[in-house]
C-alpha cells in the first residue's frame, strides 16, 4: 500500500505534538517536516531570513502572531494576509519564528513584547524570521501555503491569542508608503515538506503500547524498524485514521516478512521451511519493575519453535535463538480476553488450562505457547488479524512436523520397569518393553476415550477394548509429562485435521472474533 497524510508527531518529554506529514510506500515510511527552502537566488543564510516591511495604510503589516516566552515557544507568524505587506515580500510564511525586530533580539520575549515592539516600529520594520520546524501543535498553525483560502488549521481554536486587527493598525505616521515588493535578485523562498526520517519496513515492528507496559496509547503508535530507529510516537486526529494507518503499515511490513521468508527457503531444504515468523511482545513473568513487555521475534521453522530477541537474518542466526522447541511439543492456545467471562472459564475448563494468567492484562490479542515441564510462553500481538494469522500458521506448522515424523517415541516406567510409549501417526499408541522391545499394548487414537494426570509425573489413559467395550486403564511415569502430553494432542489433531480439514477451521477462535467484527 502507498499512502499520504498528516499526522502529529508526540515527544514524550516536552509532552508538545508536532505537525508531520507521512508517506509510505512498499517498503518506507518516511516523515516529512515542514521547512522553508531557497528555490532561486543567492541564499546568504539558509536558516535566517531578513525581511524590510514597509507598512501599509490598510492591513499594516499584514500578518499575525502567536506564542512567546511565557509559553516556552518563540513568536511566530500565525497568518499572513493575501496581497498586503508581509505576502508582497514573497519571503515569509506561517510558522516562521520571529528573531529580530529592527535589529533587537526578541528570541526569548513575550507575546506582548513582541506586539509592542512591531506595533511600535515605525514604517518600516525589518524583521529576522527563521522557520520553527517543530511548532507546537497547540498553537493550532496552518498547514497550507499562505492566505485565508487555505487557513486550514491542524483542529480548533488555539488557545493562545493571536494578535492581527491591533497587530496591524495604522502608526503615527498615516501618509501612504510604496508597497513591500521582492527585488529582483533577491533569493527567493518557497514552504515544503522535506523528509526527515525514512523507516525502513524490512523486520519493523509497531507497537500502540507504552513502552513495555500495558497502557494502550489514545490515536496513536510507534513503528521501530529493524537497527531500532523510531518514527517516534505518531499521533492521529481520529480513531478511524490511527486504525487505517496502523493496517497500511502492517500490511506492508507483513509482505516484506513473506518476502524474506520465500528468500530464506530457497536455502532450505523442503522439510525445513520457514511457515512464519514476525514480531510479538513477550509478558515477562514474575518482575517488579514496569517492564511488562518484552519484544521478541518468533518463527515456525521445519520441525521448531524459535524464539529470538532480534530477527535471524543469516543462515548462521538461527542457531543464536533464545529457545528452541520441537513443535510436536508445544501447544498453542488463545487467551480470549475480549470475550464474557463466563465464555472464558468455560473455554478454559473445557482446554485444562491450569494456569493464572493475569485477567486484568489491558492487551486485547493474546496468546500462549505451553512448552515441556508445565512452562509456557505468554504472547500479544498489535492485531486481530496478526492472531489469527499466528493460530493458522502454528497449526499448519504442528501438523506437517507430525506428517513428517511419523512417530515420537518417550521412555517412561510403571511399576518398577522401564518402558518405551510410542505416538504414531498411523498406527496410534504403542507401550512396548524397552529391552525386549515386546509389544505391551497398542491402541488406535480414536480408542481413546479420556485421560488425568497428577500434574507432575504420571498419567492415566482410558481406552476403549474393541471387542469387548469395556474402559481400559493404562498407567505411566514420565520424565516430561506436559511434553508428552501435548504430543499426543498434536499427532490427534493432526490426525482430525487430516480426515476433516474444515471441522479444524470451525474451530479457530481467532477467525470467529475477526468475522464477527
Amino acid at each position: 500500500q502507498t499512502k499520504t497524510g498528516i499526522a502529529l508527531l508526540y515527544d514524550e518529554v516536552s509532552e508538545n505534538a508536532y505537525d508531520i506529514r507521512l508517506k509510505l510506500t512498499k517498503e518506507v515510511l518516511t516523515i516529512q517536516k515542514q521547512d522553508v527552502v531557497c528555490v532561486s537566488g543567492s541564499d546568504h543564510s539558509a536558516n535566517h531570513r531578513t525581511v524590510t516591511l514597509r507598512r501599509q495604510p490598510v492591513g499594516g503589516l499584514g500578518l499575525s502572531i502567536k506564542g512567546g516566552a511565557e509559553h516556552k515557544v518563540p513568536v511566530v507568524i500565525s497568518k499572513i494576509f493575501k496581497d498586503q505587506a508581509a505576502d508582497q515580500t514573497g519571503m515569509l510564511f506561517i510558522g516562521d519564528a520571529i528573531i529580530q525586530v529592527n535589529g533587537i533580539n526578541v528570541e526569548n520575549a513575550t507575546h506582548e513584547e513582541v506586539v509592542h515592539l512591531l506595533r511600535n516600529a515605525g514604517d518600516e520594520v525589518t524583521i529576522t524570521v527563521q522557520y520553527l520546524r517543530e511548532a507546537p501543535s497547540f498553537l493550532k498553525l496552518p498547514l497550507g501555503s499562505p492566505g485565508p483560502s487555505s487557513d486550514h488549521s491542524s483542529g480548533a481554536s488555539s488557545p493562545l491569542f493571536d494578535s492581527g486587527l491591533h497587530l496591524n493598525g495604522n502608526s503615527t505616521n498615516t501618509a501612504p508608503s510604496s508597497p513591500s515588493s521582492p527585488v529582483a535578485n533577491e533569493p527567493k523562498y518557497e514552504k515544503r515538506w522535506l523528509d526527515t526520517l525514512s523507516v525502513p519496513l524490512s523486520m519493523a515492528r509497531i507497537s500502540r503500547y507504552k513502552a513495555g507496559t500495558d497502557k494502550l496509547r489514545s490515536n496513536a503508535f510507534e513503528v521501530l524498524a529493524l537497527d531500532g530507529v523510531s518514527t517516534g510516537i505518531l499521533q492521529f486526529y481520529t480513531a478511524q485514521e490511527s486504525a487505517d494507518w496502523l493496517r497500511a503499515i502492517s500490511t506492508n511490513i507483513s509482505d516484506l516478512t513473506l518476502q524474506n521468508m520465500k528468500m530464506a527457503n530457497k536455502c532450505c531444504s523442503p522439510s525445513d521451511q520457514v511457515i512464519h515468523m514476525g514480531w510479538v511482545n513477550e509478558k515477562l513473568e514474575g518482575t517488579d519493575s514496569s517492564q511488562l513487555y518484552k519484544f521478541k521475534f518468533l518463527a515456525l521453522k521445519g520441525s521448531s519453535f524459535y524464539i529470538f530477541s532480534t530477527p535471524p537474518v543469516s543462515t548462521l542466526d538461527w542457531v543464536r535463538a533464545e529457545k528452541i522447541y520441537n513443535l510436536c511439543e508445544v501447544l498453542f492456545k488463545i487467551h480470549k480476553l475480549w470475550l464474557a467471562d463466563d465464555y472464558w472459564l468455560q473455554a478454559n475448563l473445557y482446554l485444562g488450562i491450569h494456569q493464572d494468567f493475569d485477567l486484568e492484562d489491558q492487551r486485547l490479542y493474546c496468546f500462549s505457547v505451553m512448552v515441556g515441564h508445565g512452562k509456557s510462553h505468554y504472547f500479544s500481538v498489535e492485531l486481530g488479524s496478526e492472531l489469527a494469522v499466528w493460530e493458522k500458521s502454528f497449526q499448519r506448522a504442528i501438523f506437517l512436523e507430525v506428517q513428517r515424523t511419523g512417530s515420537k517415541t518417550y521412555m517412561c516406567s510403571w511399576q518398577g520397569d522401564t518402558l518405551c510409549f510410542t505416538v504414531d501417526f498411523a498406527l496410534g499408541f504403542t507401550c512396548f518393553d524397552s529391552k525386549t522391545k515386546n509389544v505391551l499394548w497398542r491402541f488406535k487414537f480414536s480408542q481413546l476415550k479420556g485421560s488425568s494426570d497428577d500434574g507432575k509425573t504420571r498419567v492415566k489413559l482410558l481406552f476403549q477394548n474393541l471387542d469387548t467395550k469395556q474402559i481400559e486403564t493404562k498407567e505411566l511415569e514420565f520424565q516430561d509429562l506436559t511434553a508428552v502430553l501435548h504430543c499426543i494432542h498434536s499427532f490427534i489433531a493432526a490426525k482430525v485435521a487430516s480426515v476433516d480439514p474444515v471441522f479444524i477451521d470451525s474451530q479457530s477462535i481467532a477467525r470467529k472474533y475477526m468475522y464477527s467484527n
